[in-house]
């Protein structure tokens, strides 16, 4: 009896010892799986773009739209399947139908009252309706391939919108955090300032003047860096949501200057392709639709054609219990073509609108080129005047260093009085935030650029 008390025990623990490794197998995957909704590490714009793509809601209602276009369309096209019904019904006359018939056996004679049918009747019938020629269907058959076109072309043109909002974004929160980095050097060395103001003051080196205006300077920063910290939140947030990021997950951003330089080149040279343009193919898409519009208005007066057949089981008895003991069965097969002759003059007015509105869209077709032209033409202005003054800016920052260190060396040796270290700091702080101001209106002047000649990828 022991022995087999201490064989379901060791059966037991086996089992818990299986299920154990696999836990401590399986468990880490799964984790991980669950930790894949957010980012532990620092993040590139790629890897920004590529969440956004993937998890932003506009996303997933454009991929539902492209998905209730289809579903209308094949609701559309399914006319050209046949129709299938079935009816049935029951009925009992209370009072027959009379009809008055002339006597057959006397002609002459007065006129017979004869009781028509049967009391009870019942009716089971199965027909078959096929649309054989349909202008209706061949407008829809002709216009699939086109409407599903035309959302795709939707989906990427939002697409596109979602990838410029996010970049922008992205380098906004980045830069300004470099700002955040600007104002705690320039705070650095304020501080020290402070410092040496104040021992100065302490040794009666000094008056209180160069003591005050180094705190008054010191809170002055201390108050920018609170500002520039509630700003970087709030863009912070912002990138998130265009992401569809979880707001209450940690967000940090990798800042390699290096690659952002390179990415700021934009070339000049290069003309612009109208069919590059997302807005240009909507509008191709557009004027094929309604091309096929003014086909499909002049087939309105082209006849329609179907067939049917039906097939009838009709149970006729005058006593109830005995309606189904015999059918009297019946079928017929047939076409139907109409033709339209006159409906007034709607047609005609419908189809001279439709091409009216062709001509209207072909005009709109020049002037989209013209207004794409005049756009890339002032982004690339932008561009370029953006990039020269930030190299301009480059230059300052150097220029402002050197002045800054020149003169609070010479203050420390009792050359240059404290205002002038002030306004050297002040120079210096100036031409860095300068130069970040006008990275950022370069960065975002490259992807108006890039945006304006239709190079904006949306695959990440």
């Amino acid at each position: 009896m022991s022995i087999v008390v201490n064989g379901k025990k060791l059966f037991y623990l086996l089992h818990l010892s299986v299920f154990a490794v696999i836990s401590f197998l399986v468990m880490p995957s799964i984790m991980a799986q669950g930790n894949t909704d957010f980012f532990t590490d620092s993040v590139s714009i790629r890897d920004c773009l590529s969440y956004g793509l993937k998890h932003q809601p506009l996303v997933s209602q454009l991929k539902i739209d492209e998905d209730i276009t289809d579903q209308a369309i094949r609701s559309r096209l399914s006319d050209w399947l046949p129709v299938i019904s079935s009816s049935a019904g029951v009925q009992h006359y209370i009072k027959q139908p009379v009809s008055i018939f002339p006597d057959f056996t006397d002609p002459t004679g007065p006129k017979r009252e004869v009781t028509i049918g049967v009391r009870n009747t019942s009716t089971l019938q199965f027909s078959i309706n096929q649309k054989i020629l349909s202008s209706d269907l061949l407008f829809a058959g002709s216009t699939a391939k086109y409407y599903r076109r035309q959302v795709k072309q939707s989906r990427v043109k939002e697409t596109v919108q979602l990838v410029v909002d996010i970049s922008k974004a992205f380098y906004d929160v980045l830069l300004t955090q470099e700002m955040l980095s600007i104002i705690n050097e320039d705070i650095d060395r304020l501080t020290k300032e402070f410092k040496d103001a104040l021992a100065m003051y302490n040794n009666g080196l000094k008056d209180k003047t160069d003591y005050s205006r180094a705190t008054l300077s010191l809170n002055s920063a201390i108050s920018d860096r609170i500002s520039i910290t509630n700003s970087i939140t709030s863009k912070l947030t912002y990138l998130k949501q265009l992401m569809g990021y979880p707001d209450d997950k940690a967000l940090m951003l990798k800042r390699n200057y290096s690659d952002m330089k390179k990415e700021m080149t934009v070339d000049t040279l290069q003309n612009i392709d109208y069919h590059d343009r997302i807005e240009y193919q909507i509008l191709q898409t557009d004027l094929m639709l309604q091309k096929l519009t003014i086909g499909y208005q002049k087939q309105g007066f082209m006849p329609e054609l179907s067939g049917f057949a039906n097939y009838n089981l009709a149970y006729q008895n005058d006593d109830f219990s005995q309606l189904f003991n015999k059918s009297f069965p019946n079928s017929i097969v047939g076409l139907t073509l109409s033709f339209p002759l006159f409906e007034g003059t709607r047609r005609l007015h419908d189809l001279k609108r439709s091409r009216l509105l062709y001509n209207r869209m072909a005009l709109d077709t020049i002037n989209l080129k013209e207004e794409m032209n005049t756009g890339y033409i002032t982004a690339l202005s932008s561009y370029k005047d953006n990039l020269a003054a930030y190299n301009l800016t480059l230059q300052n920052i150097g220029i402002a260093r050197d002045i800054y260190n020149t003169v609070y060396a010479q203050y420390k040796e009792g050359i240059k009085p404290y205002f002038e270290v002030i306004i050297s700091e002040t120079d210096l702080r100036t031409a860095q935030l300068n130069n970040l101001s006008s990275l950022i209106r370069l960065m975002f002047s490259k992807i108006d650029a890039e945006q304006a000649a239709g190079r904006i990828p949306v695959d990440y």
